[in-house]
């Protein structure tokens, strides 16, 4: 009974933070899409580059020490004052230590984009980078400590006052200057509530400090951190070849290319985090048969989402960059059609296995090593000879030969069979309904392509008599998408439904929530009838 409520309370943490991730996205992708509309191409270029610097910074300098919670928190009560005191201490540090790297050699940041404008800014992005990494500690001081609903709280006003401040600064201001403001204020805001938390939980924190015992949490963290390290570089590094050889202007190209869905990021990481104590508990009973029935479980699941997402994001890509980010950014069209290849091939279950055999911790670290190693050739080698579309097909060959030489060990260690394959069926099934949605889909968005923007404008016009032509724009492009989408999703539903990839559990579901909406509008409809 205890284990069913612990459980429980597990699956209700996990909701909990899942809705803070949700809302928090909602709150924190209108930001790019208003600052987009205010700035100029070369503008937003520089303004990515700043904030693209201090994301890694602050990814990158603290080596995953503040994850260190998650491990003392819940076990050493003894040691729990002087593990928070410890990572404060260290987050204090390196942060400042950044900051003041930046402010005595402002010319590192300006060099690495050929910037002098980032050169200018860069004692300004240092404060924000040390302020970053210090309060950045308050959502896993919370999740560690099992509050949940708490550090949902965290979340949620943290992303709202960041997009209030920042919006507000390009509205009022419209200067990456003022950008970098509201950063330092949202963060110093943050570090405020963050003590008054750690005041009210572990009172006289900054009493505890053992070196003792900082030597063991450094020791526990670092390596895990590294490894995060590793992966951060392999991740973004593209971004810092690109900054230095092409401008402003292209690297604003070149990231909105690389936009990617925050929500199908989300169910992936989800999924990986339910997997790996489950692999790990198989592996431990050496049930080979169990880890390849729960990975193609796993894959059909994720295949569900993925592989119509990508279908109808391939088809309508242009639309759906010219209307996020208006025609300005039309170039970037090419680069997302190519950065899109990834989509598909992250249904394959690999890091939960990988974690399940302790020996392939290390393998996975050398492989890594070797693979940056091979990308910051290869990138360095495609400067010079390659557009922006080539650099990122080197990015995404390089990403699939990694997911390959994994595979291939990891089916060697499962020891799969040709029977085995019969496992992935519904996978087949969903791309292929897939693929018959969105090509009827495609002859319909075709057409509304075509005649959304005249219908737009003459409806906008009954409201404003000289509309804004981005405004226009942005209607139509909704509304084409809109359109498309409601032709995509019943004949994907139907699909699936008639070739049993939906299964009863999740038909049920989809029952519940239909009935549940028919009737909000009958009680609307009767309440109205009634006045």
């Amino acid at each position: 009974m205890a284990d069913s409520t612990k459980t429980l309370s597990l699956k209700a943490q996990g909701a909990w933070l899942l809705f803070a991730k949700i809302v928090g996205f909602a709150i924190s992708s209108m930001l790019p899409l208003l600052i987009v509309r205010h700035l100029t191409v070369e503008g937003f270029g520089v303004y990515k580059q700043a904030f693209q610097f201090i994301i890694n910074a602050v990814a990158i300098l603290p080596v995953g020490f503040s994850m260190s919670a998650f491990y003392y928190l819940n076990r050493e009560e003894e040691n729990k004052k002087s593990a928070v005191f410890n990572i404060l201490l260290f987050n204090f540090v390196v942060g400042g230590l950044a900051c003041a790297g930046l402010y005595f050699y402002p010319q590192f940041l300006g060099n690495i984009y050929n910037s002098a404008e980032l050169t200018e800014l860069a004692p300004k992005i240092g404060v924000v980078i040390w302020l970053w990494i210090f309060s950045a500690f308050l959502e896993v001081v919370a999740i560690s400590n099992q509050e949940a609903r708490i550090a949902t709280v965290f979340i949620v006003l943290a992303q709202f006052s960041k997009t209030i401040l920042m919006a507000g600064a390009v509205i009022i201001f419209g200067t990456i200057e003022s950008f970098i403001y509201a950063a330092m204020i949202q963060a110093a805001l943050q570090t405020i509530i963050l003590f008054n938390y750690l005041n009210s939980r572990f009172p006289k924190f900054w009493t505890e400090f053992k070196w003792k015992f900082f030597a063991e949490q450094a020791i526990y963290a670092l390596p895990f951190g590294l490894a995060g390290v590793m992966w951060t570089l392999q991740t973004d590094i593209h971004t810092y070849f690109v900054g230095n050889r092409f401008s402003a202007a292209e690297y604003a190209i070149y990231s909105v290319g690389c936009f990617q869905l925050p929500l199908l990021t989300m169910l992936g990481e989800s999924t990986g985090a339910v997997l790996i104590s489950r692999m790990s508990e198989l592996q431990s009973q050496n049930d080979n048969r169990q880890i390849i029935t729960l990975t193609a479980r796993a894959m059909q699941k994720l295949s569900f989402f993925y592989f119509p997402a990508y279908a109808f994001m391939l088809v309508t890509a242009y639309t759906l960059i010219t209307t996020l980010y208006t025609e300005k950014f039309a170039a970037s069209v090419g680069i997302f059609i190519i950065n899109l290849t990834l989509l598909p091939f992250d249904i394959w279950i690999i890091d939960p296995i990988i974690r399940a055999y302790k020996k392939f911790g290390r393998l996975l670290l050398i492989l890594r090593i070797f693979m940056l190693t091979g990308l910051i050739i290869a990138l360095w080698f495609g400067i010079q000879y390659f557009d922006l579309r080539g650099m990122i097909a080197i990015v995404i060959v390089t990403s699939l030969l990694e997911r390959f030489i994994l595979s291939a060990i990891l089916l060697g260690k499962l020891d799969l069979s040709w029977s085995d394959w019969g496992l992935l069926r519904g996978v087949v099934k969903t791309a292929v309904v897939s693929v018959i949605a969105v090509f009827i889909t495609f002859f319909i968005y075709r057409q509304i392509r075509e005649i959304t923007p005249s219908i737009t404008n003459n409806l906008v016009q009954i409201i404003v008599s000289t509309p804004k032509e981005s405004i226009v724009h942005f209607i139509a492009g909704t509304m084409t998408l809109g359109i498309s989408f409601v032709v995509f999703v019943p004949i994907y539903l139907f699909g699936a439904n008639y070739l049993d990839i939906i299964d009863e559990d999740e038909k049920l579901f989809i029952k519940r929530v239909f009935a549940k909406i028919t009737n909000m509008f009958k009680r609307n409809t009767e309440i109205q009838s009634e006045n």
